[in-house]
């Protein structure tokens, strides 16, 4: 564990040397104070975890937002159901972000072919490639909830492939980037200087840990992760274990994240934080 922490904390240490190298001129400025949530197992090994808050104060320039896999369609109807009701609430905070300055990636998984010819993916493009580092080496604890049959809570519901694009509610801005690789969304970040991401959207227990984008690779290549809690959802039936609402279940996957990953925080605390409030 030891040797684990270490590789990790100098992974950490050299990209933010490397980011307080950057001048900020070319980013904005100021930061904004953001509400954090995370848990602590006060004893190792116990198993008990405890809640802990904190206020973070993080560099503007130094921060992005990622919304992940916002489709225009799910295969499982219920989930294009919360999807659309998380859009609702999620395109004031992406908006008052863009005017703070803050970039904003959009990243609907296999939908590049529409976007192809959008200038905001054809930016991305354009950056130059940099080489991500040796990944931090991490556990991968189980996830609290049975999504084994794909956690649809929809009956007779099956897979296909049913998203063409990103939902049409969320508006993709001028300054914006699209981009599903993680590669790409890496070669971005450190191109603007950026070593924190907020992560949004869809679903934690698949999508927002395991994309080459979201929680899980960012974290291993030393970027500081933050999911906005409140604007994600999973992918849970409640008729599978541990057999709670779907609302429940979606926290126990928060909890896991936080416990294991990185902290969260909610769209109120992030748009109080961009309004200096």
């Amino acid at each position: 564990m030891t040797t684990l922490l270490s590789r990790r904390d100098l992974a950490l240490v050299a990209f933010s040397g490397w980011m307080a190298r950057r001048s900020t001129a070319q980013g904005p400025s100021g930061t904004i104070r953001l509400p954090l949530r995370t848990r602590v197992e006060l004893f190792k090994g116990s198993d008990v975890w405890e809640e802990v808050r904190l206020v973070r104060e993080i560099p503007v320039a130094e921060t992005a937002v990622i919304i992940c896999d916002m489709w225009d369609k799910h295969w499982c109807a219920g989930a294009t159901r919360r999807v659309g009701e998380l859009v609702r609430k999620m395109a004031p905070a992406i908006a008052r972000a863009r005017e703070r300055g803050i970039p904003i990636i959009h990243s609907p998984s296999e939908t590049m072919e529409f976007y192809k010819d959008y200038p905001q993916r054809k930016r991305i493009l354009e950056i130059p490639r940099v080489d991500a580092p040796a990944p931090i080496p991490l556990p991968e604890p189980k996830l609290p909830i049975d999504d084994s049959d794909g956690g649809c809570d929809t009956p007779g519901d099956a897979f296909y492939t049913a998203w063409k694009r990103q939902h049409p509610g969320l508006t993709i801005g001028d300054a914006d980037v699209i981009s599903d690789q993680g590669a790409e969304v890496y070669c971005f970040l450190r191109h603007k200087g950026i070593g924190h991401l907020l992560v949004m959207g869809v679903h934690t227990n698949m999508c927002i840990l395991n994309r080459t984008f979201a929680i899980k690779q960012m974290t291993r290549w030393g970027i500081r992760c933050i999911l906005v809690r409140d604007l994600t959802d999973t992918m849970y039936d409640p008729h599978d274990r541990p057999f709670v609402s779907h609302e429940e279940g979606t926290e126990l996957v928060v909890r896991h994240i936080e416990k294991h990953w990185c902290p969260s925080t909610t769209s109120g605390e992030l748009l109080a934080a961009v309004r200096g409030g």
